[in-house]
């Protein structure tokens, strides 16, 4: 449980709805903006882990819904939006201007945390409007990405489990499209959704010490 407290945002895009949860620590450093994977939401216990260890490390943490609630119900049944990368990836540059117009954390610098296809939409994002200081992205699909690929201008950290061959593999096919600053980290004997006993733990770190260095 985060030691500090949760604020439900709403942030309207194209009449639709989007929601999110933001904790803003005390003289906060930055915030990382999470984007959520294939048929997950800002309820993941895993991205919540992860942002309740980045808030300890003095970053404010967003959490954003990329879909509507109407969205989701429907997604669950058809999956039709998860791999609409370029939908997911308007979405998440309406939350980072959301941030930047509101007087309270406009100053803040913004990294994009992404997971699964959220990593794509947060790397196209960046590919197109800029605005961020670093990307982290774990058990990412950066190959949705397409061509946005070489346009990415963030440091980008992409962190891979050990025993995710296919995953691994297109990160390391992505990496070489990406000309701005990049690595590749493998958490040893870890799977897709990082399960294993200490290895969400270890992506936690490794994305905290690529935002302090970056943001």
């Amino acid at each position: 449980m985060s030691d500090y407290d949760e604020k439900i945002i709403s942030i309207t895009v194209d009449g639709d709805e989007i929601e999110g949860s933001l904790v803003v620590p005390n003289r906060p450093k930055s915030m990382v903006i999470f984007a959520h994977g294939s048929g997950s939401s800002r309820h993941s216990p895993r991205n919540k882990s992860v942002a309740i260890y980045l808030q300890s490390k003095g970053l404010a943490t967003l959490l954003i819904d990329l879909l509507s609630l109407e969205e989701e119900k429907v997604d669950i049944i058809t999956t039709e939006f998860r791999f609409n990368i370029d939908l997911l990836t308007k979405r998440l540059i309406h939350a980072k201007d959301w941030v930047k117009a509101n007087d309270e954390y406009r100053d803040l610098n913004i990294g994009y945390f992404g997971a699964s296809t959220g990593a794509a939409a947060a790397l196209k994002a960046d590919a197109k409007e800029g605005g961020v200081y670093a990307i982290v992205s774990r058990g990412g699909r950066p190959d949705l990405a397409g061509t946005d690929l070489q346009e990415v201008n963030a440091p980008t950290l992409m962190i891979v489990g050990g025993a995710d061959d296919l995953v691994k593999r297109l990160n390391d096919e992505a990496l070489k499209k990406i000309r701005s600053s990049k690595k590749l980290s493998i958490v040893p004997g870890a799977t897709h959704l990082f399960e294993e006993a200490g290895a969400l733990e270890e992506v936690s770190r490794l994305a905290a010490n690529w935002f302090l260095e970056h943001l």
